[in-house]
């Protein structure tokens, strides 16, 4: 009865997550909240939710999406890429077609975006992973823990929007 008590709450929490990064932001008054916009202009119709997304990657190694997910961090050196969160607890790396823009290098924390894209199963290298701990201002010891390639969800977005 407690394991069923439990589930049903991670069910809520991950419900809630998903319908959460699905809702446009509204103000006080309903209002939409605005979001800054970065790269190609796009809008928060039709988005996804992070959730979704991982349930249309176990049928393909690729997806092309919009999709609305909570920021965790974003490259501290000049903003070419940001960490999102997943609903099964891992982080997807969020990066820019041809490094055409970049996005705020703090503050974004706790945001929410909306992304349009491509989203991928990808071996990120041991290189590329220290490279991106490096951006993040990781000590020297961390980086060199870093020896195996490992599969990571990655995102190659061409529009992104930014907002509380």
């Amino acid at each position: 009865m407690k394991n069923l008590h439990t589930l049903s709450l991670a069910a809520a929490l991950v419900l809630g997550t998903a319908v959460h990064a699905q809702t446009p932001a509204r103000n006080a008054s309903g209002a939409p909240v605005p979001m800054e916009s970065y790269g190609k202009a796009i809008t928060p119709d039709g988005a996804i939710s992070a959730f979704d997304l991982m349930d249309r990657m176990k049928a393909s190694e690729t997806v092309t999406a919009k999709v609305a997910v909570e920021v965790l961090t974003s490259c501290a050196k000049k903003g070419c890429w940001m960490d999102v969160a997943l609903p099964n607890g891992e982080v997807m790396k969020v990066r820019f077609v041809d490094y055409g823009f970049f996005v705020p290098t703090e503050g974004l924390t706790g945001k929410r975006a909306i992304m349009q894209g491509v989203a991928s199963k990808e071996v990120i290298d041991v290189a590329t992973q220290r490279h991106y701990l490096e951006d993040a201002g990781k000590s020297k010891e961390e980086i060199e823990k870093i020896t195996e390639p490992k599969i990571a969800y990655t995102f190659l977005a061409d529009g992104v929007l930014i907002g509380d």
